[in-house]
This record gives C-alpha cells, sequence and structure tokens, in this order.
C-alpha cells in the first residue's frame, strides 16, 4: 500500500511473536550528559537489526522523537535475549557503559522496558486511516478486515462477550 487505504484493516504474523516495548526519560539534561549519548545509540541498534533479519526483529515503530517510545516486534524471546546479550552485537557494549557509567545510578535518566509473548491468532490489529508502515503491519502483513468481524473474533475467542457484531461499514 503506498498510498493511505480506505475502510479497516487488520494486521497478521505467522506464529508466535514477541511484543518489546521500551523507552527512556531525561529528566536533566545537564546531569544526564553521560546518559544520552548511550541512549542515542538505540537508533544504531536498530538499523544493525534492519540490516540483519536472520537476528529476528521483523519490525518497529518509534513515537515521541529519540528518546520516546519505541515498540518492537520479534520472531521470538529467544531472538531477542540473544541479540542484547550478544558481545558482538551494538547493544552489549552499550549495556556495559551504561553500568560502567554508574547511570544505573542517575535519578536525572531512566529507562525502562517491558516484554510480551504473543501467540499465533491471540492478538488484536485495527487500523483505519493508516499505511501499512505503522504498528503491527510493518512487521507482519495488512489484511483488510472483515465487514462483520468482531473483536472477539480476532482474538480467537469462539463468541463475542457483546452478542452480535455491530456493522461499522
Amino acid at each position: 500500500m503506498s498510498q493511505i487505504p480506505r475502510g479497516r484493516w487488520t494486521a497478521e504474523i505467522e506464529g508466535d511473536f514477541v511484543v518489546f516495548i521500551i523507552g527512556a526519560k531525561v529528566r536533566n539534561p545537564v546531569r544526564a550528559r553521560r546518559a544520552v549519548p548511550l541512549l542515542i545509540q538505540m537508533r544504531a541498534m536498530l538499523r544493525d537489526l534492519e540490516r540483519d533479519p536472520s537476528k529476528g526483529l521483523l519490525g518497529y515503530q518509534m513515537h515521541g522523537g529519540p528518546l520516546g517510545v519505541i515498540v518492537q516486534y520479534w520472531r521470538s524471546f529467544e531472538d531477542l535475549e540473544r541479540f542484547a546479550r550478544n558481545p558482538s552485537d551494538r547493544h552489549a557494549k552499550v549495556w556495559h557503559d551504561w553500568f560502567a557509567s554508574a547511570q544505573h545510578h542517575n535519578s536525572a535518566v531512566g529507562i525502562w522496558h517491558e516484554t510480551y509473548k504473543v501467540r499465533a491468532g491471540e492478538y488484536e490489529a485495527i487500523y483505519q486511516g493508516m499505511n501499512d508502515n505503522f504498528g503491527l503491519m510493518r512487521a507482519g502483513r495488512p489484511l483488510p478486515l472483515g465487514r462483520h468481524q468482531a473483536a472477539a473474533t480476532r482474538m480467537g475467542a469462539t463468541e463475542s462477550t457483546r452478542g452480535r457484531p455491530v456493522d461499522l461499514q
């Protein structure tokens, strides 16, 4: 899709996958001056991963600028862990430098992440007015959403908890 498609769309990924959400917060740029160069290495890490799809990153979306939130989609938790701990990948060096420079004790900056394992077919994604370069569509395959398809059906439930599906088109 090069244009913004009409209607509602969903996304499909074959098999299980992992959603990894990571972000940073700089409260005081002066006191966080040693942390910021480490934080901005995330863009380079993502470029490295894009160049080598065998590492398992399926796609990602950045929100809120270079120190905002990044939603990543991975083929497996094992792929994510392998990347994070591999001494020949950029992340391991940045991780080491973060602790070596005592940024884990620096209250002027914070980092966080959350990891979710998603079983095949047990997720929902809805897009309207978005192109296929966004969210799960970027990592998987965009599909037009069926006219009467309810959220419970998309999540793999056998029947909707709200009764009959609503015709939104």
